[in-house]
């Protein structure tokens, strides 16, 4: 189908008004069914379909009918998915798309809707291209004219975003940090200027360190840590980074999916030559003379090239790097 049509007629509506979409205005001829469907086929097109992130009745009518009406569902864990389609009586075929086949199974997919199948993508918990490889399948589908459209529902990242009692108006998703060391350290340290609230993932095993890290970059902003969102056992522990890092080493790893939830920087008082050199030590204790500026720098809002020198002063010369 032509880049035209997909644009003016998105999947769902085969050029008609839709009631899925608010629009009753279709009174010649007996109503469509909803959501798509026109004479029990849903359009072709590729349909991002949000799933549950842990209560499966946090589904959407909109999403069922989808998922139930698709030539196929390309999801990340077809054991996943189909425990979610058994719930609800879908018989959909399932298709496996993940990280480690997408360069095989996209081409695949986008000769099917080239063909003019539905095809249905969902993630495991939560909303596709979140964190998965879902926004390769919706670029390769829009270079190819294949009309795209979005069934909404279900984010990890906002839920956690809205429980947090931290701004809403402005964040980042910062996604999944590298998994420890220096190349958190500068992750964070790249992040440490965002006026923005930041929300990240992390493993429930690596919280502690992380979160340690956090206020060790990043300056001990207040955060919160929220786990098995939707679930019976949700938590959402709110409090400073520290304080929060002290918490789940005593504690131990969490069980659950983690989302981390950190405010954006507050004003910052003018910091003295001692306090600098303090933070310097620190860095440089575990870590390079350019790796501690980059992070010193990031956290306190000091030239980089300032307290580059500085920390080649407090290693003893140029020749310790």
């Amino acid at each position: 189908m032509g880049g035209s049509s997909a644009a003016a007629n998105p999947p769902g509506t085969g050029g008609r008004p839709d009631r899925s979409r608010g629009d009753i205005r279709n009174t010649n001829g007996p109503p469509r069914e909803t959501h798509g469907r026109t004479a029990g086929k849903l359009d072709g097109g590729l349909y991002i379909v949000a799933t549950p992130i842990g209560n499966a009745a946090d589904v959407s009518l909109r999403a069922l009918d989808v998922l139930k009406a698709v030539d196929v569902i390309a999801c990340e864990d077809t054991r996943v998915t189909s425990k979610l389609l058994a719930i609800h009586g879908i018989s959909t075929a399932l298709l496996s798309y993940h990280d480690h086949n997408a360069d095989r199974v996209r081409p695949r997919l986008i000769e099917r809707l080239k063909h003019g199948e539905s095809v249905a993508l969902a993630s495991d918990a939560g909303t596709p291209l979140i964190s998965d490889p879902g926004y390769k399948l919706v670029r390769a589908a829009v270079g190819e004219s294949i009309a795209v459209t979005a069934v909404p529902g279900p984010s990890a990242v906002l839920t956690a975003l809205v429980l947090s009692g931290l701004p809403t108006d402005r964040f980042l998703f910062a996604g999944f940090l590298p998994p420890g060391g220096s190349a958190r350290r500068k992750a964070l340290a790249e992040l440490a200027q965002v006026d923005a609230t930041l929300v990240v993932m992390e493993s429930a095993k690596r919280l502690a360190s992380a979160l340690r890290d956090m206020a060790a970059v990043l300056g001990d902003r207040p955060a919160a840590v929220a786990r098995e969102m939707t679930k019976m056992f949700e938590e959402v522990r709110r409090d400073t980074l520290s304080v929060l890092a002290r918490h789940y080493q005593e504690a131990g790893a969490p069980k659950g999916e983690v989302t981390i939830v950190i405010g954006p920087p507050g004003e910052r008082a003018p910091m003295s030559a001692d306090d600098l050199d303090r933070r310097i030590a620190e860095a440089l204790a575990t870590h390079s003379v350019r790796d501690a500026a980059e992070i010193v720098a990031g956290a306190c809002g000091v030239p980089r090239r300032q307290v580059y020198a500085r920390a080649l002063a407090l290693k003893g010369g140029a020749g310790k790097r």
